[in-house]
């Protein structure tokens, strides 16, 4: 119901998974990996735990995605089974025929031999088998007993099962327990994915609204989003949860703009407790002393009206009803901020805190900030900022000429990246100077250099024409950037004019060379050539480096993965300033 309201598409904080919001901090990163890792392992058991809410079924979801075609996958999501029961499941999972020797009586033994008959033909095949359970601390101890059991299925080389436990802190305890020390010690990878940093709230927030398809800044105010962290302790669930209240809240309100004392509010209808208690007693206690609710109606229109209605109220927009009754609904008195006008010529009483705010709005004027000073000093256009950028890479401004500054810097062995929907995350994982599009008050388009960042501070140094420079705190940033992000990149000899590396391509050995230099490949022995890499084993190994780094894996090395490959290799190339 808000989203137009917003200028948005559709509703950003929904809780169903929807692959479109997909967002991967550093930490869903680093938990991605050490599931990919445990998956090259050879066996044994990887644990991967977390909060109520946290993204372990996200990271679960991108591992699905990412593992290899020569893996054959299991995944019981409801781990509440006995241990004849898991054994039928996991072979159910696996396609494994299984019947009972003796009819109606089905033991452990009637799915274990044909389960180990399975393991050892696809072992033989080339294929590896892994087990996946969701909810693993829902595990009995003698299931998890029996898991410890199922690795011990192996061959004189590798363990034919590899087992990924998925699960809340618990799981962590009851591996921990000494009666499971046997399989505490078969753990080869583990990881525990922590809530969101304030930062990563914040660009968690902003990512969220740009897919909804958000134009301009964001409607939260710094201190808005530094209290939903705090309400909602950086769990991504509970952040969905909060914004949307509160959004929803805002729009019942007639306000533009969420600001803590929304945020507040919000939670305490959202959490229902410890979030704002004052304020959650006393809307309740209006209401049960029969307070006046909104008066909306309208053919059509009358039950969303009054799901608003309910939820204004609830937050403490609470405008009295008209002497004269209610009015006819029209479309354009649906919305708040034209109720709020109409009800006001109609001697409506507003509530304090809309109309106090909308009275701000419309008679204060709006202070100018540093960025927007700074902002409007600089020179429209992108040549500018490319060839500030270019003094970074030692071109000189003379070498560039007067024509296309992208032309003349690729004669000087670099090309142009652009990318339209970057975020503060990918920029840092890159570590170079760039460009961003900020946008002015009057939302015109200005190209800035980033030419730092403080990760401590959170704050970006910016660098503008004739030397000026302008350091701004990251949630100021956010404001102004909708995510159109520029940078230079070293191609390597030889890249073709697409700026990918295709297997035939004549760039395919600097290739497997920086692969190998990252650790993403087997190095060449000592006084050895390299040993000949074929296409699909090229293509398997980027599309791993790509899952290390949290990138879409396509297997292509195209200028992203270049990019961080180069990154990873230790090539020398500008960085970002840091303390």
């Amino acid at each position: 119901m808000y989203a137009p309201f917003f200028g948005l598409e559709h509703a950003p904080f929904s809780i169903a998974p929807d692959p479109r919001y997909l967002f991967m901090s550093d930490r869903h990163r680093e938990a991605l990996a050490h599931l990919l890792y445990g998956l090259e392992a050879g066996g044994g058991f990887v644990l991967l735990t977390g909060e109520i809410g946290t993204g372990k079924t996200t990271v679960c979801r991108c591992f699905l995605e990412q593992i290899p075609a020569h893996c054959n996958v299991a995944y019981v999501f409801n781990p509440k089974l006995t241990v004849g029961e898991l054994l039928r499941s996991i072979c159910d999972e696996f396609g494994v025929a299984h019947a009972p020797a003796v009819p109606g009586a089905e033991t452990v033994k009637d799915c274990l031999d044909p389960l180990n008959a399975f393991l050892l033909r696809e072992h033989a095949a080339g294929r590896n088998n892994v087990l996946i359970i969701d909810e693993a601390q829902s595990l009995a101890p003698e299931v998890l007993e029996q898991l410890r059991l199922l690795t011990n299925l192996e061959t004189s080389e590798r363990k034919l099962l590899q087992i990924v436990l998925i699960g809340q802190p618990e799981l962590r305890a009851m591996v921990a327990d000494p009666a499971l020390e046997q399989l505490a010690q078969r753990v080869i990878a583990r990881y525990h994915l922590d809530a969101l940093t304030p930062e990563e709230t914040r660009q968690y927030i902003a990512h969220r609204m740009a897919v909804a398809g958000l134009k301009g800044p964001l409607p939260f105010t710094a201190r808005a989003l530094v209290r939903i962290h705090q309400r909602a302790r950086g769990i991504p669930r509970r952040i969905n949860l909060l914004c949307d209240r509160a959004l929803l809240g805002a729009y019942a309100g007639g306000l533009h703009e969420v600001n803590d004392t929304i945020v507040d509010r919000a939670a305490a209808e959202v959490f229902d407790a410890g979030a704002a208690p004052a304020q959650a007693a006393a809307a309740r206690a209006r209401v049960r002393a029969g307070g006046p609710r909104w008066a909306v109606a309208g053919a059509g229109a009358l039950a969303g009206a009054a799901v608003i209605a309910g939820i204004g109220w609830g937050l403490g927009w609470r405008p009295e009803a008209p002497s004269g009754g209610a009015g006819v609904a029209t479309a354009q008195a649906a919305k708040p901020a034209a109720a709020a006008a109409a009800g006001a010529a109609a001697g409506t009483s507003a509530s304090p805190v809309a109309s106090s705010s909308a009275a701000a709005a419309s008679t204060a004027p709006l202070a100018r900030s540093p960025l927007q000073d700074f902002l409007a000093a600089q020179p429209a256009g992108e040549d500018a900022a490319w060839r500030t950028l270019a003094a970074a890479w030692a071109v000189r401004d003379a070498d560039l000429g007067a024509g296309d500054a992208c032309d003349a810097l690729q004669r000087q062995g670099l090309r142009c990246y652009r990318q339209r929907r970057a975020g503060l995350a990918l920029v840092r994982q890159l570590d170079r100077p760039g460009w961003l599009t900020l946008y002015t008050a009057a939302d015109a388009a200005v190209p800035v250099v980033l030419s730092g960042f403080d990760p401590v501070r959170q704050v970006a140094t910016l660098e503008g024409a004739g030397g000026r420079r302008l350091q701004v705190p990251a949630a100021d940033l956010a404001q102004a950037w909708r995510g159109e992000f520029a940078t230079l990149w070293r191609a390597p000899p030889e890249l073709p004019p697409s700026g990918k590396v295709e297997a035939a391509s004549p760039a395919a050995p600097w290739l497997d060379a920086q692969l190998a230099r990252a650790g993403a490949a087997p190095a060449a022995a000592a006084g050895q050539p390299a040993p000949a890499t074929t296409a699909a084993q090229r293509r398997a190994r980027i599309h791993r480096f790509q899952v290390a780094q949290g990138l879409v894996p396509d297997g292509v090395a195209g200028p992203l993965t270049l990019m961080l490959l180069n990154r990873a290799a230790g090539v020398a190339e500008p960085r970002l300033n840091t303390p």
